[in-house]
């Protein structure tokens, strides 16, 4: 029987390169990946003023429908209070108006600059500095809504958000630009 010829085994390893990525490169890569994520972040979250404007304008339309539910389930009026620098809720408590400190209708600042004008059948009402005892804006246990028109605007902006309160407990919001 003839030998047979053995030949020696290779090892796969030693003949084949593996190239990986570098830590260099993989650094390079996560912070080329963390300023476009910065810069995208920047852009969308609304640093100008006219998102911020909106957002605030939504904010408060979402704020008067949830204290309209809060009223209606809780069979006790819930009155809104503007002042110069911000909003607060309050609920009727007994004679008085006793303001909400916690919780989703806590006392709220407006961004820097906004600028709130607020009227009730058709005749202006004077924001003062402090919010007022008696809210001019309530939301009945009835379901019914004290009707109001409220204007949001920044000094720098012709654009102007308005909210409309209906006597059935609606909040609309519309954008208003000068023109």
């Amino acid at each position: 029987m003839p030998a047979r010829l053995r030949r020696p085994k290779a090892s796969v390893a030693s003949h084949v390169q593996v190239r990986g990525f570098t830590l260099i490169e993989i650094l390079v890569v996560v912070v080329i990946l963390g300023v476009l994520a910065a810069a995208v972040s920047i852009a969308l979250s609304g640093a100008g003023g006219e998102r911020q404007l909106e957002r605030e304008a939504e904010r408060l339309q979402a704020l008067l429908a949830y204290a309209c539910e809060q009223a209606e389930i809780g069979g006790l009026a819930v009155g809104l209070s503007l002042a110069d620098n911000g909003y607060a809720f309050s609920q009727r408590n007994g004679d008085s108006w006793k303001v909400i400190t916690q919780g989703e209708l806590r006392e709220r600042e407006w961004p820097a600059n906004l600028r709130a004008e607020l009227s009730r059948d058709g005749k202006r009402l004077e924001i003062q500095p402090q919010s007022p005892e008696t809210p001019p804006v309530v939301c009945f246990a009835s379901g019914e809504l004290t009707p109001f028109r409220l204007e949001l605007g920044l000094p720098d902006l012709s654009l102007r958000w308005r909210l409309d309160g209906q006597i059935d407990g609606e909040v609309v919001r519309e954008r208003r630009d000068a023109g």
